[in-house]
Order: C-alpha cells, then structure tokens, then sequence
C-alpha cells in the first residue's frame, strides 16, 4: 500500500514541474511606454518686457515756508485736500508789516513834497540867474555911455588946452573940462566895477542853479528809495498771506497756530504735490542705460517715449498707460544704476507720492525666437533641463540657455531647434532614452492622470 503522504508530494511536485514547462507563463507582459503631452518648439518674435522697483513721485513738489517772520494766525485749507493756484493756506500777523508799509508810503510822500520844493528852488534860481544876466546887460550899456562920455571930455580937454594956451578960452573953461573928464574917468571906472559885480552875481546865482539842480536829483534818488520801500513793504506785507504756488494736493501742516515761523525754519509749513500727472522713478542697470543711449546715437529717429506700465502694490496693473520722460544726467556709482523716470496720467488722484509700485516695459523685440511653455522647462540644480522627444519616440533630455519669461513662456536661446518636440506634462518621470508615447491633443490620456 502506497503512503499517502509520499503520493501527495509527488503530486504536488509534478503540478510545479507542469506549470514550469508552460511557455504562457514564462514571465509577465512589458509596461506601454508612458504617455507624455507635447509641444512644438515655437519659432516667431517676441516682444521682451522688463520690469523695474520704482516709486512714485510728485510731478512738482512745493515746499510751503513762510517768506516772512511772524506768528502764525490762521490755517486755511483740509489737510490732505486738493487746493488750486492762489488758493490762502496760511496767514501770518500782517500788523507790523501793514505799520511798516503806512511808514513807507509817509516817506515817499514826503520825498515827493521835497522834491516840489527842490523844483521850486530850481525855477527861483533860473530867475535869479535871468535877472543877474540882465543887470550885467544893463551894466554893460552903462559901462559903454561912460566911455562915450569920458572920450567926449577928454577930447574938450585936448582942445581947450592949446587953446587956453593962446587964451582963446579961459583958464576956468579948461578946469571945468579937465574935471568933467576925471569925472567920466571915475563914472566909466564905477560902471566897469557894477559890471564885474554883475557878472558875480551871475556866477554865483548859477552856482545856486546847479545846487537847486542837484538838490532836485537829490531828492529823485529819495523818491526811488522810498518807492522801493514801499514796494518791499507792500511784498511783505503780501508775503503774510501764505498762497498755494500750484494747483495740487496740500499734505499736513508743519506749524501750529500761533507758532512764529520765518523763511529760516527747518520745517516747511506744509508741501503741496501736483500729481496730475505723476511721476514712477526707477533705477536701471548701467548696461541696460548703455544700451538705450547706444540705440539712440545710432538711430537719432528711435522713439524716446517708450510707453510704460505701472504696477500697484496689490498687484493690479493702472488702467492708463505712461510714458518714459527722461534719464537722469550721472550713475549712481554705489548701486550701478541710472535713475529713469517716467510720467503717468493721474487724473483722479488714485496715486499718490511715495508709493510703491513696479514698471513695466516693453524694451526690445527678439526675431525668430524659439519659445516653449513653461512647464517644459526643468531647474535640476540650477541647470535649465527640457526633454524632447525624437523622431523615434525615445526621450533626449537636453541642458538649455533661457533667455527670457513672456507671459506663460519662455525664450531658449541655447539647445533646441525649431519644430523639436517638448515635453510639457509627465517629464518628471522620463529618463534619457526611454521610449514614450505622445498623447494626443484633447483630453489628458490615462496614463498623465497617475
């Protein structure tokens, strides 16, 4: 009798050796390849933006200070509010500078009434001089009878001597005619002397012409000193009223009421800050400065108004777009940067100076670049990796050179080649080599959804 439990093991052991010898269960099936999504390589232009950390700044930043000393009477405008040209923010005691302005106009009053007696004194000393020149014409006249008469006597005299010597006149007769000759010599020498006086007085009622002259210059200076005091106190007395230079948005005051402020105070009494339009500032690199004056010396006719777009601290872009205004004129030598400035339209005072904010630009337009999507690029240890499929569907994982990020893609410039296929989904878990199977385009394949 055969033992069971020798039966059962050669039963067991012909059962194993069957199923060995069974060519269907040799060994399990291979995998299917995976199934990747893929894309193109992209070649067209591309516009390349940048984007720069800036800071808005007032379009014209007024600094409120007094002009004039004295105690601060009043505030006249909201804190915070947009306040117009001329508009009355603060107002200084104008009570010493209205006394000093009524004093100045006293004084040019009484330079004026000065100057009319000056005047006055001009025209008595032209009479003066008239009259002195017509008593020296009348002196003159005199002097010319006197002479008549002394040459009339001294010819009697020449005549009656020799005659007076024969006796054919007395000796009384030529007496009298010698006397009337000294007579006329005395008359003719007095007359000379009224001339000469006459002339004097001449000089000297000119000589007071010129001083009432100089007196009346005198007195003009005065009038223009005065008027120029007055003048200075009217500005002063003006300067009390502290008005806004420009139209804009006047911020806190510096000052408090009754303060006494002057133009040499440390603190302005407020800024007002047109901001309409308004200004981002925002560093650029040197290179990037280089290149835009590069660009400009090459080509005189390349537009300078780069259009700009300003980002706000939440993340929302401004509705309106700006402009690139100017570069400032050195390099900062510590951060490597030239300050850029550029303008925005503002007109509901939604910006404000101070705030942060990001611009935007579109700098230049690459031709015939290559782009992919962004998920197809791969960081593994700083190295840019992206897997392309070949022709026979196996996987070349290449080491590329990104040159750029626009919108959801990005520019390779070193490792691909237009019309290579990219993964986009399901590179993570491809090796170099490894076959794949493409899925196609519509809904995501099964195998991409493990």
């Amino acid at each position: 009798m055969i033992d069971r439990r020798s039966l059962l093991v050669t039963v067991v052991l012909g059962a194993v050796l069957a199923g060995c010898g069974d060519p269907s269960r040799a060994g399990a099936p291979a995998p299917p390849p995976p199934v990747v999504r893929a894309e193109p390589v992209v070649e067209q232009d591309v516009p390349i933006s940048a984007e720069w950390v800036g800071t808005l700044v007032g379009y014209i930043n007024a600094q409120i200070r007094a002009r004039v000393a004295g105690h601060l009477m009043s505030q006249n405008y909201t804190e915070g509010a947009v306040v117009k040209l001329g508009h009355l923010l603060f107002q200084v005691d104008p009570r010493p500078y209205q006394a000093a302005l009524e004093q100045a106009e006293a004084t040019l009053l009484q330079a004026q009434s000065q100057l009319s007696q000056a005047k006055a004194q001009v025209a008595a000393s032209q009479a003066q001089v008239e009259q002195a020149l017509a008593k020296v014409a009348q002196d003159e006249a005199q002097v010319k009878k006197a002479e008549a008469d002394q040459r009339r006597t001294e010819l009697d005299v020449g005549r009656y001597t020799p005659l007076a010597e024969r006796g054919s006149v007395s000796k009384q007769e030529l007496d009298n005619a010698v006397q009337n000759n000294l007579a006329n010599i005395a008359s003719l020498a007095a007359a000379r002397a009224s001339v000469q006086n006459s002339q004097a007085s001449v000089s000297n009622a000119r000589a007071a012409l010129e001083r009432a002259h100089a007196d009346v210059k005198t007195q003009e200076a005065n009038i223009a000193a005065a008027r120029a005091v007055l003048t200075n106190a009217q500005l002063n007395l003006g300067y009390t009223r502290v008005l806004a230079p420009i139209s804009g948005v006047a911020g806190f005051r510096g000052a408090n009421i009754g303060d006494y402020v002057g133009p040499n105070d440390q603190t302005a009494l407020t800024t007002v800050s047109q901001v309409d339009p308004i200004y981002a500032e925002f560093p650029i690199s040197e290179q990037r400065a280089l290149a835009i004056f590069r660009r400009w010396d090459a080509d005189p006719k390349a537009p300078r108004d780069i259009e700009l777009e300003l980002i706000l601290a939440d993340g929302s872009v401004y509705p309106a777009r700006g402009r690139a205004a100017a570069l400032d004129r050195q390099v900062d030598v510590t951060a490597g940067t030239v300050l850029a400035r550029g303008v925005f339209p503002n007109p509901g005072n939604v910006l404000r100076p101070g705030q942060y904010a990001k611009i935007r630009a579109l700098v230049e337009t690459k031709k015939n670049a290559l782009t992919v999507p962004q998920r197809a690029v791969q960081n593994v240890q700083g190295v840019h990796q992206i897997a392309v499929v070949r022709p026979d569907h196996t996987v070349d994982v290449r080491a590329v050179k990104v040159d750029a990020r626009v919108g959801t893609s990005y520019v390779i410039s070193e490792g691909l080649k237009p019309g290579d296929q990219v993964v986009v989904e399901g590179a993570d878990r491809l090796r170099p080599g490894q076959k794949v199977q493409i899925a196609s385009p519509g809904p995501a394949a099964t195998g991409e959804k493990r």
